[in-house]
């Protein structure tokens, strides 16, 4: 079984609280895992409302099909966000 995850720390200049923040990151988590079948969550920074850190997983057949699924939601991430992409992590098991 091989792993594929990520982190997405991303900076939203506009929002102004929290509950702006939460509707960001519900949509966001919400269309990765619809388009991707993936695992999503917010995993850190839940108390700063300008600060989004996404965690994204994914169970894949070979290491190919993961680098390939990464490339395709990282590219995603970028086109369907206004926040910057301040930092994107990426790690197979």
């Amino acid at each position: 079984m091989i792993i594929a995850a990520m982190a997405f720390r991303l900076h939203a200049a506009w929002v102004h609280s929290l509950k702006e923040k939460r509707t960001i990151v519900k949509s966001l988590i919400a269309q990765l895992q619809n388009r991707f079948h993936v695992s999503a969550a917010e995993i850190d920074e839940q108390d700063r409302h300008r600060i989004i850190v996404i965690g994204v997983a994914a169970i894949v057949p070979h290491n190919a099909m993961g680098d390939s699924l990464m490339n395709e939601i990282s590219a995603f991430v970028e086109d369907n966000t206004e926040a910057e992409i301040l930092d994107e992590r990426r790690e197979i098991r």
